[in-house]
């Protein structure tokens, strides 16, 4: 099939929403870092920022010993990073990463044979407001001409989501993840972060949220469970 492999004990780490809920990420990335955990390949599935974007300096301030553990780690273990909708225009950031905006996503690898797609959860079923406002916000031109306001917006952005409940139960997830798949005919298999909900449905892993449910998916004898690490 072309596509490259999902790693055994390959992790996905989705929606820690750091630094605002809890420094799981931080505690978790230091673990790898001393080597209790030794992931071939860390998929960060998106939103692990409560809010990062590039061509920015200030808003790295929020976040910075997290941001530099991982330019460190990436030099030695395989990341690939899933831009999510509070964290994009990362690629200068993580050099060393494998880095894909929402317009490249989803990304296809394989695993037992079968086609997998990933995305951080927020490309379809969204609206078009949703998609221009992403599109708009999500480029250097945009973040360039909003730099002489940086610290008013991002301060008051950030106290804003700091206050923010992330942690629900979706009603109705089941059909939208119906209509999700409509868009994935080509995959056997999807692995999307974004909702917090934690389930499987069908050929839908809804990953779990760092910041919600504690947990990452990780893969254990060719199948995606869920852990508490």
């Amino acid at each position: 099939m072309g596509n490259k492999e999902i790693k055994e004990n390959a992790i996905f780490i989705a929606d820690s929403h750091y630094p605002h809920h809890g420094d799981t990420f931080f505690k978790l990335l230091q673990k790898i870092a001393a080597k209790e955990i030794q992931p071939p390949q860390v998929f960060l599935m998106g939103d692990n920022f409560d809010l990062l974007f590039g061509y920015n300096d200030y808003i790295q301030t929020f976040s910075y010993e997290a941001i530099e553990l991982l330019q460190i780690l990436s030099k030695e273990i395989e990341f690939i990073y899933l831009e999510g909708n509070h964290d994009f225009c990362l690629k200068y950031l993580f050099p060393n990463m494998k880095v894909y905006s929402r317009d490249e996503q989803p990304i296809y690898y394989e695993l037992n044979g079968q086609r997998v797609a990933l995305s951080h959860g927020d490309k379809y079923v969204t609206g078009f407001g949703y998609d221009f406002y992403c599109k708009v916000l999500r480029n250097k031109t945009t973040l360039t001409i909003l730099k002489p306001l940086q610290k008013f917006i991002i301060n008051h952005r950030m106290d804003k989501l700091a206050t923010k409940e992330i942690c629900f139960n979706f009603i109705g997830f089941e059909k939208r993840v119906e209509q999700i798949l409509e868009h994935y005919s080509d995959a056997e298999l999807v692995i999307e972060g974004h909702f917090h909900q934690s389930k499987t449905i069908g050929k839908y892993i809804s990953l779990p949220s760092l910041a919600c449910q504690g947990q990452i998916g990780m893969l254990e004898e060719g199948k995606i469970v869920f852990k508490t690490l």
